[in-house]
């Protein structure tokens, strides 16, 4: 029996060219290729942002918190999240579509790892008619999945997408 591992997941392409706010249904799931969060990563983000918080860059310190190592900066984790979401067929099949982000609401319940591959699971969790005719807003959720199968962040991004027979 062959099981999938976090660097490697099960994508389900979707069916359709192009998916709009129309033929999109909730529950509808699609999932991305994986990456591993390297100290590379860890070092140029704490550069570009100037976070700088010991429990991402003093492996000293962070031995002496709960975590017992070093961990990645939760916004870094966002921004490969987003990222492996947007290199993903399935949000290639929605991206013409997408006319504007309205909001993001995330959590990170668990650590990311220095070293730890992370893919990322996207969920249509709702839609609502706007009462406009060319669009309507859609919710994906958006899960990071290390290699132990473990959600270690989760956004949910409220975005507008048009209804079929917009132009663009």
């Amino acid at each position: 029996m062959q099981t999938a591992i976090a660097s490697q997941p099960q994508v389900q392409p979707l069916r359709l060219a192009v998916h709009n706010w129309d033929t999109l249904y909730e529950g509808l799931t699609f999932e991305s290729r994986g990456r591993t969060v390297t100290e590379a990563d860890v070092v140029a983000f704490s550069g570009l942002s100037g976070d700088f918080n010991r429990i991402h860059t003093d492996r000293e310190y962070a031995r002496s918190t709960p975590y017992g190592e070093r961990i990645a900066h939760g916004l870094l984790v966002l921004s490969i999240l987003s990222g492996l979401t947007t290199q993903a067929d399935g949000y290639r099949a929605i991206e013409p579509s997408i006319v504007a982000m309205r909001d993001i609401a995330c959590r990170f319940p668990r650590p990311t790892l220095i070293g730890d591959t992370i893919f990322v699971r996207v969920t249509v969790l709702e839609k609502k008619d706007t009462g406009k005719v060319d669009r309507g807003d859609v919710t994906f959720r958006r899960e990071a999945i290390n290699q132990r199968g473990e959600v270690v962040a989760q956004a949910d991004f409220r975005m507008i997408l048009r209804k079929e027979g917009a132009v663009a």
